[in-house]
């Protein structure tokens, strides 16, 4: 129970748990008011008086917070009436220049550049779907993914552009240059014309698709997760839920009322950053500071200049921000939050983080791409006293089960798969219909997580039923990365598995047999693979074997017991290819969201 007593000057408070204070909430604030709809056949709880779709969240932002700063990068800023503008005139422009129409794919392939959220925006506003790429991705990957999602229209920064231009005609594209890319088509043209800066008028429904998000998986090329308007906003509405539960929760810790300044420290591709950092940020009236790429000093520096508040990041992150803070004699006291996301947080760390930043509400979580990054959080002294765990199911309108491999409920304690249901979870994977009926069965999105519920109501996620690599938070597909070892002619068997790594908290190890009287390096195949995928998936140790891989009973090779033979023995480290990077091309900063924010398998 929640109030207040007078005793003389004495005022004593009574908090709430947190379930008594998100049915308070529910009770009493509108914003928060549930109801229950029925969506592609199946009955969710829904908020009742949530904006129906993007546009409108970002008008009523616009409408409250019209006198403050929205986005800053670098020298240049975009106050919320300058950013809504834009949004509507490339928007606009899409439509009467593009031809750009309701439902139609847009795709977007660039680093973190202002544009990116910009465009995101300016597609859905008009009821069309934005598709933002990964920036890592090979010239294969990105020429497959634009082609899985039949997008006509592409934007493109400077190296991607270079990547996509040598089939782009062939796919039939409109491909537009953004910032350092050079081409005949321009978003800077684009922007400036004589486009209108009003709003579009296409009539989008709740359920209307807003984005296509590829997720790497363990079955090799990644699958587009389908995104509805009623699911990115059932998410942020739960976090601004969450955010008002603060001061009510005992143990809490309450927002200081100092204006809100947020960092957008990883790539807008993932549901991290696009989620948890600027939709969340969007509806909270915060000022974000964005990155282009991950770099510790930097960050620091932009904490200093715009007093940041809130800060999510891989836990790689957190350590280097950590690290380089304490290096530089910097307190950065004006940090009241540090979310982790991508990866499981090393236990350890969250200790360290509370001492270093004691001003800070450490905060870790579990979410998926499939749920729009909604999931289960923890955050503050719980979360310090319990480290190996994810938290609580975020309020109100999801739910969640824990099942045996007969789809039986498993009591507290016990290892199961997690099963959540909500308005947030995916439509489908484009054009896999199999993958979709396998994963969402009557509302509930089976994770492939292995999860346990402990004794004190908190959920640990336990292990991946499923094999990917989480290298400093994105994911990597064994498979993908076996297909393209495969290739090879020198290569007769691969297998690829997780190693730990101290600070990406995963790189990718590969056992490799070459073929009989041949001869295989592995600068070669790092050589060969660089042509292939993305940097970030080569593998940053190889073993190499005589015999054939291991197996199990069903004769497919027996990837755990391969691992943990080959870390037995120890490693043959390919020096200096672990971190496989590009100077001349810097890899983007970090992954998805809080604590455990992954893609599904």
């Amino acid at each position: 129970m929640f109030g207040s007593a007078s005793s003389g000057h004495v005022r004593v408070w009574f908090v709430m748990t947190p379930d008594e204070a998100a049915a308070h909430l529910v009770r009493t604030d509108p914003r928060f008011e549930v109801t229950e709809a029925d969506i592609r056949g199946v009955r969710y709880r829904v908020f009742r008086n949530a904006p129906p779709h993007l546009r409108a969240l970002l008008q009523h932002a616009g409408s409250v917070y019209n006198g403050g700063d929205l986005l800053v990068y670098r020298d240049e800023r975009w106050d919320y009436i300058r950013f809504c503008s834009e949004v509507c005139r490339v928007a606009n422009a899409m439509e009467r220049d593009l031809g750009v129409r309701q439902g139609d794919r847009v795709a977007i392939a660039m680093r973190n550049f202002p544009e990116l959220p910009i465009l995101i925006l300016a597609v859905s506003a008009l009821g069309a779907v934005a598709v933002p790429m990964n920036a890592w991705w090979s010239e294969d990957e990105l020429a497959y993914a634009i082609d899985d999602c039949d997008a006509r229209v592409v934007f493109a920064d400077g190296p991607r552009h270079a990547r996509i231009a040598p089939f782009a005609s062939r796919q039939g594209l409109q491909l537009f240059a953004v910032r350092d890319a050079e081409g005949d088509r321009n978003y800077a043209e684009l922007r400036d014309g004589d486009a209108s800066d009003h709003w579009p008028e296409a009539v989008i429904d709740p359920d209307d698709d807003f984005a296509v998000l590829y997720s790497s998986g363990s079955t090799g090329r990644p699958k587009g997760v389908v995104l509805t308007h009623r699911g990115a906003i059932s998410t942020v509405y739960s976090w601004l839920l969450t955010r008002a539960m603060a001061p009510l929760v005992d143990g809490a810790v309450p927002p200081s009322g100092r204006p809100l300044s947020w960092m957008v420290a990883t790539p807008l591709f993932h549901v991290t950053a696009l989620h948890a950092v600027f939709l969340q940020g969007l509806v909270n009236g915060a000022k974000l500071s964005l990155l282009y790429k991950w770099d510790a000093e930097e960050a620091i520096r932009v904490i200093e200049t715009e007093q940041v508040n809130r800060f999510v990041g891989v836990p790689t992150q957190s350590a280097d921000l950590m690290e380089t803070a304490r290096r530089l004699g910097e307190t950065l006291d004006s940090l009241e939050y540090i979310g982790a996301g991508g990866a499981k947080r090393p236990p350890a760390q969250v200790g360290q983080l509370a001492e270093a930043f004691p001003h800070a509400a450490v905060s870790t979580g579990w979410g998926m791409t499939e749920t729009n990054s909604l999931g289960i959080t923890l955050g503050g002294p719980e979360y310090v006293n319990n480290p190996g765990t994810a938290g609580r199911l975020t309020p109100p309108v999801q739910e969640m089960r824990i099942v045996d491999l007969d789809g039986k409920a498993v009591p507290p304690g016990e290892v199961g798969e997690l099963l959540v249901k909500s308005p947030a979870n995916m439509r489908c994977y484009l054009n896999q219909p199999e993958a979709t009926a396998a994963t969402l069965r009557d509302g509930w999105l089976h994770t492939g997580d292995l999860a346990r519920l402990e004794e004190n109501g908190l959920v640990t996620i336990v292990d991946r039923m499923k094999s990917i690599i989480i290298r400093g938070g994105e994911n990597i597909a064994c498979l993908d990365v076996e297909g393209a070892l495969y290739q090879h002619p020198a290569v007769a068997e691969a297998c690829v598995f997780p190693v730990p790594d101290e600070r990406l908290g995963e790189i990718v190890g590969a056992a490799v047999q070459p073929k009989a009287d041949t001869r295989l390096s592995e600068q070669e195949l790092v050589d060969f693979l660089a042509e292939r995928i993305a940097r970030f998936k080569i593998p940053g140790r190889f073993w190499f074997r005589d015999q054939p891989l291991p197996r199990g009973a069903t004769d497919k090779v027996d990837r755990r017991a391969l691992r943990a033979e080959c870390l037995t023995t120890g490693p043959r480290d390919q020096a200096g290819h672990g971190e496989n990077r590009d100077t001349s091309e810097p890899e983007p900063a970090g992954g998805h969201l809080a604590g455990q924010h992954r893609s599904h398998c």
